[in-house]
């Protein structure tokens, strides 16, 4: 059995990069999800003026990574105490989002905030809805990390969030 879930970290190729290395993903997709536009471009979202946050869609095995343990990579992975940001990447596109359709997941969603709530200062401040509709993200922005690792931004951004992510395994396995 296979399971999805929509999740909005900021730019959607940092989040993509950690989620692919995450035992019991079985595929990601970058898209658009929150806004009130039908098919918007990255051009429109990155204006900030549709209302979607960049995405990744994760479909995974409940059966091998639980939705909360998924759930926590996820809040390892970004900061989700900062409204519409993410490090340098400024705007509502970027804000921390997490986007369920089955009603059932809504629990392990609440529960999860709650225990990283805990170990943050500042309040948790990750927008949580029910998924109205996802729109792929164009060609060029799949699987970016991978085919553009030697890239500046792929070195000064995601780099260190892959680091985390290792540690953050290390730590979860102690």
């Amino acid at each position: 059995m296979e399971k999805h879930i929509v999740l909005g970290g900021g730019c959607f190729w940092c989040i993509e990069a950690v989620f692919q290395r995450l035992e019991g993903v079985r595929a990601v997709l970058p898209g658009y999800a929150g806004g009130h536009v039908d098919n918007p471009t990255y051009e429109q979202v990155s204006s900030g003026e549709t209302g979607h946050a960049e995405v990744l869609e994760v479909f995974y095995d409940p059966d091998v990574l639980t939705l909360k343990h998924l759930l926590k990579v996820f809040f390892a992975a970004h900061d989700p105490t900062t409204p519409n940001r993410q490090g340098a990447d400024v705007g509502t596109q970027y804000r921390s989002a997490i986007y369920y359709s089955d009603d059932g997941d809504l629990h392990d969603i609440e529960e999860t905030i709650e225990d990283v709530q805990t170990k943050l200062h500042d309040d948790v401040v990750t927008e949580v809805k029910p998924l109205e509709e996802f729109f792929e993200a164009e060609d060029y922005h799949h699987d970016y990390y991978n085919q553009n690792n030697a890239a500046g931004y792929c070195r000064m951004v995601i780099d260190p969030k892959l680091h985390k992510l290792q540690e953050y395994l290390h730590e979860e396995s102690i």
